[in-house]
């Protein structure tokens, strides 16, 4: 696995301007579902939650206790399959608005990113194939993209599509803006795993309140949880902040956690003030 960090880049899609090819009937196949196709089949979609390779890097990136956000799924394109338009970005690449939900910071050396992209290459995305590309150093701008931009009608020599291999890793802030060429390739349909993480406190997607009913907790999907050790469980918890009894992840390779608590006096006051565990 290559790990290729692209917190300074951003992601572009063209799905309607010259850049993308013609779209053909079945060309863009995305697959839902992965991390529910049982032990075999989603097993190395699992383990992408806490792969001690790419631990260190949630860490740095969105701090302890980061969690899963949307649901992971694979894009697949055959050639012609279109792209997707320029999107994304601290400020928003269309309206030039701030956009605290995809932001990217730095402050007294720590980098934040309220939404990570971890797109895990499942072939060889040569140069001219099309796929996942990027604007650099677009996570600090200040503006919207320039006209005619977003969709690949001009500044083409900004946008770059990175060289990768199959097994690659991907790791991009949201806060950069993003998107995706038209799939060139006849020979190789183009294959990647796209997940999103958070910090702890924060969500963007809300597909973890799929719960099967039978409570009232808020839960991904069941067949999520089967086969997973605890250092991947804790990836799939809410949103809420680590000092509220959140697993932290301690040895990725182990699976071991550290449940992360408040002063015993605090959590007192909150048993006798709200006749509830947690404020």
């Amino acid at each position: 696995m290559r790990l290729l960090l692209l917190t300074s880049l951003s992601t572009v899609c063209f799905g309607f301007a010259p850049l993308s090819l013609p779209c053909t009937r079945f060309s863009n196949i995305h697959l839902g579902g992965i991390l529910e196709w049982g032990e075999i089949e989603s097993k190395v979609f699992k383990s992408i939650l806490a792969q001690p390779r790419l631990v260190p890097l949630f860490h740095g990136l969105l701090g302890k206790g980061y969690r899963l956000d949307h649901l992971p799924f694979v894009l697949m394109n055959n050639k012609g399959g279109e792209g997707f338009s320029l999107h994304g970005g601290t400020i928003d690449c269309t309206s030039g608005e701030y956009n605290s939900n995809l932001a990217y910071t730095h402050h007294s050396g720590s980098i934040r990113s309220n939404l990570l992209g971890c797109n895990v290459m499942l072939v060889d995305h040569n140069d001219g194939d099309g796929g996942f590309c990027v604007v650099p150093g677009s996570h600090k701008s200040n503006f919207k993209m320039p006209p005619g931009m977003v969709d690949g009608l001009e500044h083409r020599e900004y946008i770059i599509q990175p060289k990768t291999k199959a097994g690659d890793v991907v790791l991009f802030s949201e806060g950069t803006v993003h998107g995706a060429l038209g799939w060139t390739n006849a020979d190789t349909q183009r294959r990647c795993a796209l997940y999103r993480f958070a910090p702890a406190t924060m969500s963007y997607g809300r597909s973890y309140f799929q719960s099967d009913g039978s409570d009232s907790t808020t839960k991904w999907p069941k067949r999520f949880y089967d086969d997973l050790n605890d250092a991947q469980k804790a990836v799939l918890e809410p949103p809420y902040a680590n000092r509220l009894d959140r697993a932290n992840i301690i040895d990725a390779s182990s699976g071991t956690v550290e449940i992360t608590q408040r002063s015993e006096r605090k959590r007192q006051h909150d048993q006798e003030v709200f006749k509830t565990k947690y404020f």
